[in-house]
């Protein structure tokens, strides 16, 4: 009879998850995270077998919670330009903790980007991530009056493109907090397309 696991893979997880955000995917190892779990490193290799699993795991939870947090926002989001920026800016609180000062996370941050780009399964993560997004950009446009209206092909896709851009601009410059940053760029881009007031 298999023994009853004492430690969850959610618990494993969200601290490798952790580790690789502080430290970056090559600080996380069976040794690193049994250390903070309470778990022999041998016990770490049996449920993951490599630390290219565990380290796949740990970024395929996070895309789960990403994946999670965009859908209750998406969910809440009110239609209209201005639901698009209240979406956008939603998801814009996982790259700064409110300390502009702190350029830190953000560049963190992208160390995990290098690792959802060479692994062909988050990227397809990553992907599908995209297509979900753009697409919950696009319903909030569908029948908004103006110059460009809701339902055109490719808008949403333009629109998170434009918000991710917004974020690698703000992580050079750091004039404001991201949340600011993101919310001004993208209005901005709105009004230029006449979806916004």
């Amino acid at each position: 009879m298999p023994r009853k696991r004492t430690v969850p893979d959610e618990a494993l997880l969200s601290t490798a998850l952790s580790i690789v955000r502080a430290s970056g995917p090559d600080a996380l190892s069976f040794g690193s995270l049994a250390a903070r779990v309470d778990l022999a490193a041998s016990t770490l290799v049996q449920r993951f077998g490599s630390r290219a699993n565990l380290l796949r795991a740990a970024l395929l939870f996070a895309w789960d919670r990403l994946d999670e947090e965009t859908a209750r926002a998406c969910a809440e989001a009110p239609a209209g330009p201005e639901g698009v920026v209240d979406l956008l800016v939603r998801l814009t609180g996982q790259y700064d903790p409110g300390d502009s000062a702190d350029s830190g996370d953000f560049a963190d941050q992208l160390m995990l980007l290098r690792e959802d780009l060479r692994d062909p399964v988050l990227r397809a993560r990553g992907q599908a991530w995209l297509d979900t997004l753009a697409t919950g950009v696009e319903e909030r446009l569908d029948g908004v009056p103006g110059d460009v209206p809701g339902g055109v092909p490719g808008l949403g896709e333009l629109l998170v493109a434009q918000w991710q851009g917004s974020l690698t601009v703000w992580g050079f410059r750091r004039r404001s907090d991201a949340v600011t940053a993101v919310r001004r760029a993208l209005d901005t881009l709105l009004t230029r397309l006449s979806l916004s007031s």
